[in-house]
């Protein structure tokens, strides 16, 4: 079994609970995911299978999301799930949040919450957290292309928000963050991943519709699909050098960089294009 999926990740089910769903259900161990999903988040969960699990490094990485925030409460893990913090009972109008969001947009530094995976000396920053230590959290640069609200209730103090981003940005703290600069606090309630890459969530299929091989097989994707980069069809000479894992001389005007070769339409191999030669990274056959 080779290829890609586009899961709907409920909400509840961590990626790695997925992952060994899809292992018992195809008897394939070699199952990956290219981005974590917290488990209060849903939404698309790109799985690559089989082989394709090698080809991870070139999918694009570029997420998008729906989140919802709670205006008035900041909270120990940025999100419902934890204890409350701060409280303010302060009101922000709509106008004032479209104010603040400028800031939060392009290139920004972001301090990830201290309940997260990310790994500090070798351990988990949670671990930290969880065992009441203090570590140093560093910022990381991350980029928000896209940044708008959705709908804001008022009343309620309720702000949903799409946000197309970088690999590595939290939404939980955006939510934080934007809580902050208003002067009320925040923390996010609710967060759908509607785009992974190329994967898009009008596309993806729930995971209880994978509940056998024969349903995985048929909702897999072609890798070719989803490599956004030159394609390049052997010749037959061409191929048998390929699966050898031998360069070959570029006879098609495509620039510099990484090309995905193919025979018949079908993913061959990964190489390089340097000049007019085609070198081998991974290959497929």
């Amino acid at each position: 079994m080779f290829g890609f999926l586009n899961v709907y990740k409920p909400q509840g089910k961590t990626s790695h609970d997925v992952v060994a769903i899809l292992r018992r259900v195809t008897k394939v161990k070699q199952i990956g995911h290219t981005g974590t999903l917290d488990p209060l988040a849903e939404g698309v969960l790109p799985i690559c299978i089989g082989k394709a699990t090698r080809l991870i490094e070139y999918l694009k990485d570029d997420k998008a999301y729906i989140g919802t925030i709670q205006l008035g409460k900041s909270t120990t893990t940025y999100d419902i799930e934890g204890e409350a913090v701060n409280v303010s009972d302060k009101i922000v109008t709509k106008e004032e949040i479209e104010k603040a969001l400028n800031g939060f947009r392009g290139d920004i530094e972001q301090l990830p919450p201290i309940y997260s995976a990310i790994k500090v000396n070798g351990k988990k920053l949670y671990d930290y957290a969880r065992n009441g230590q203090e570590v140093e959290i560093k910022p990381r640069r991350v980029n928000i292309s896209e940044l708008k609200i959705l709908n804001y209730n008022e009343d309620n103090r309720q702000l949903e928000i799409y946000i197309s981003c970088s690999k590595g940005t939290y939404i939980r703290s955006v939510a934080n963050d934007l809580g902050e600069e208003l002067g009320t606090y925040g923390h996010l309630i609710k967060l759908v991943r509607v785009q992974a890459g190329m994967f898009k969530i009008n596309e993806s299929v729930k995971l209880d519709e994978l509940s056998s091989k024969e349903q995985v097989e048929t909702n897999l994707i072609s890798p070719i699909d989803y490599l956004d980069y030159p394609k390049y069809e052997l010749t037959e000479k061409e191929f048998e050098k390929i699966s050898h894992g031998m360069s070959i001389k570029c006879i098609k005007n495509i620039p510099d960089g990484i090309v995905v070769l193919t025979a018949n339409q079908i993913l061959s191999a990964v190489g390089e294009k340097c000049s007019n030669d085609i070198k081998c990274l991974k290959v497929f056959i």
